[in-house]
């Protein structure tokens, strides 16, 4: 329970710094995205300050014997570049670029209940539940 209830909270503090940041607005998205036209740098200064946030707290709970809520620190399943990691990410890329939202602060803006939003999270959830049908049926046949 407090491990669900923790990531509640980083969940909420995550949609909170999103929203002040103005990263739910597709707006600023695209205004970092446009390097050549009427550049918008917030984007990138928000990412700098999370990286730096993250890399300082990242040693001192690495220093740690367990994390709190956990018997152990995870390890990735999975650590070799793949053609589903390349696929991924690509589809994220164009995606982000095309529409300015990506799954967090999408799932942010919801809020507001536009009409694009909505959009593009259901588009995002139909990839998603495509994708594991595909998967699925690769696992099946071979």
């Amino acid at each position: 329970m407090k491990a669900l209830l923790s990531a509640g909270l980083c969940g909420v503090l995550f949609a909170l710094g999103l929203g002040l940041g103005g990263m739910t607005q597709p707006e600023k998205v695209m205004g970092f995205l446009d390097v050549a036209g009427r550049w918008d740098p917030s984007l990138a200064m928000v990412m700098i300050g999370a990286v730096g946030v993250h890399a300082v707290f990242l040693r001192l709970i690495l220093r740690r014997p367990a994390p709190v809520l956990a018997p152990r620190f995870p390890t990735p399943s999975q650590t070799r570049v793949d053609r589903s990691l390349i696929v991924g990410a690509a589809l994220f890329g164009v995606g982000w670029g095309l529409v300015g939202y990506c799954p967090g602060p999408a799932f942010t803006a919801l809020a507001t209940g536009g009409r694009d939003v909505l959009l593009f999270v259901g588009s995002m959830l139909a990839g998603m539940l495509l994708f594991r049908l595909i998967r699925g049926r690769r696992r099946i046949q071979t």
